[in-house]
């Protein structure tokens, strides 16, 4: 799809543009300049007074149909540059989206927003003291998000504030992820840090060596400062796909490196992968306190498991499943995907019949989405998927068949790319709610990223203002420069909690 837009000249306009019309069409290009072939020719013109932004939009289309929409706001905060900016840009987007709606007949449940975390904005009025009336009348208004997802937003708020009811105060605490970035296989949808862990045992030893050496230094500054953690996640990668040696080293190093780890309020360790899994490792976890695990069919279909790269089986998953079950692993979560290649209902529909006979304490239901370095982008004619109709169906199906079995959405998030412009949805039973996923998703509080591909997200414990630090993606040049990368985070941790910092620059 080639938008030619008329009127704006203005490049920060680009790529928002671009992100709202990939929710109606895929591989679009929006030009600022006049194009030959263009699909769609859209006008945008911007009176901008002291107080108000004027936006007057006309989409014209290759046959010589009109569309023409009109939307007058004025500024909340006229006195910021920055905010006001992002005002205009969403008074644009208002205008650009409505012609978009009513040239296809496709209405965008999440209005004009493509980023990752609507929750977010939800939380925000909810600290504002906002009745919640309110709070929904705004978000409508100002991104045209519909009264279904306002619900949806409403009720994982809700669930999040009476899980941490002190999710607002947590800021002068931290989350720790630690990263493994190996994996039995690599997914055909995946572009996490993830490397085959066959034949890379060396690799392997020097990457534990430098997360062993990453998790001591930023345990003793966290000490030093008296910072207690609130949670503690296992990702990557398969973090069980080290030996069962390996994973006990690790653990006795996070209880001997963290501080008050008795104290901390949940241990997670995703071993996602059931060709993972053994006795001997859920011994591991056992012996050190660690009942919260994620095991991921993603289907239960065979086909798709081979057809994405699993080298799991249908079987395997159940057997591993009640070998957990049987260690007392009590806090199962299981992830489950819409939309992987030759899947309609009918497969999704015998996935979640499967998923019944198991009962994990918490479901996440993620819907594909097609992320720019994953095998499956790169060779998309390969991988047939549903389309748009058949996957909001397969959602519906998800959400009906979580509210039968008392599960609630406690978390969301969305992708760019993701299928039917939909989301994914964690739900849980009663009081088996991860607090991790729920401090990453709404960003109340620094989580700490240790090891390969990890990312650190500071969280200004006064401001709130976000900043991100970044670990090599690839074990060698983590492996290389672990010391140097330590140093640095621990600088920027020291910085954005106005203490004295451990190492000199």
């Amino acid at each position: 799809m080639l938008i030619t837009i008329k009127g704006l000249q203005d490049e920060r306009f680009i790529r928002p543009l671009e992100l709202i019309a990939n929710l109606f069409f895929e591989e679009t290009t929006v030009s600022f300049q006049e194009q030959d072939k263009s699909d769609l020719v859209i006008q945008l013109m911007l009176n901008i007074k002291e107080n108000s932004v004027h936006v007057k939009g006309q989409l014209v289309d290759v046959a010589g149909n009109q569309d023409n929409v009109e939307l007058e706001k004025d500024f909340s905060n006229s006195g910021n540059p920055k905010e006001q900016f992002k005002q205009i840009k969403n008074a644009v987007s208002h205008v650009y989206l409505t012609m978009l709606q009513n040239w296809t007949g496709i209405t965008q449940k999440w209005g004009i927003l493509t980023g990752v975390r609507p929750t977010k904005l939800l939380h925000r009025k909810m600290q504002e003291k906002l009745p919640v009336e309110v709070a929904h009348s705004q978000l409508q208004e100002e991104y045209l998000i519909t009264e279904e997802k306002l619900q949806l937003m409403q009720q994982i708020v809700e669930r999040q504030l009476a899980v941490v009811p002190d999710l607002y105060d947590l800021r002068n605490e931290v989350s720790i992820y630690i990263g493994i970035p190996f994996c039995p296989t690599k997914c055909a949808y995946c572009t996490f840090p993830a490397y085959a862990i066959n034949g890379r045992q060396g690799s392997v030893d020097s990457f534990l060596g430098g997360l062993h050496y990453e998790m001591r230094e930023v345990g003793q500054w966290l000490k030093a400062h008296n910072i207690n953690v609130t949670t503690i996640y296992f990702g990557g990668g398969t973090p069980t796909s080290i030996t069962a040696e390996e994973m006990d080293m690790l653990y006795e190093e996070m209880y001997a490196s963290f501080p008050n780890v008795n104290k901390v309020r949940e241990i997670t360790v995703e071993a996602g992968r059931p060709d993972t899994i053994t006795e001997e490792k859920l011994n591991v976890l056992k012996k050190w306190n660690i009942d919260r695990i994620s095991i991921n069919p993603q289907s239960y279909i065979q086909e798709t498991l081979k057809a994405i790269g699993r080298h799991h089986s249908v079987e395997e998953t159940v057997e591993k499943f009640h070998l957990a079950r049987s260690m007392g692993m009590n806090n199962i979560n299981m992830d489950l995907i819409i939309g992987l290649p030759g899947e309609g209902e009918q497969e999704f529909t015998h996935t979640l019949n499967e998923t019944e006979k198991l009962m994990p304490e918490s479901l996440t239901v993620h819907t594909l989405s097609f992320k720019r370095a994953s095998e499956m982008t790169k060779n998309k004619e390969k991988y047939k998927v549903a389309d748009r109709q058949e996957i909001s169906k397969m959602m519906e199906l998800a959400e009906n068949w979580t509210k039968e079995h008392d599960y609630y959405p406690y978390y969301l998030y969305r992708q760019k790319n993701i299928l039917g412009n939909l989301e994914n949805v964690g739900y849980s039973l009663k009081g088996q709610e991860s607090i991790y996923n729920i401090m990453i998703m709404e960003e109340q509080q620094t989580i700490i990223g240790l090891g390969c591909g990890a990312s650190s997200k500071l969280v200004d414990p006064n401001t709130g203002k976000i900043t991100r630090f970044a670990n090599p993606k690839d074990p060698k040049t983590f492996n290389e420069n672990y010391e140097t990368y330590t140093r640095e985070k621990i600088n920027a941790l020291s910085e954005l909690f106005h203490v004295k910092t451990t190492f000199a620059n």
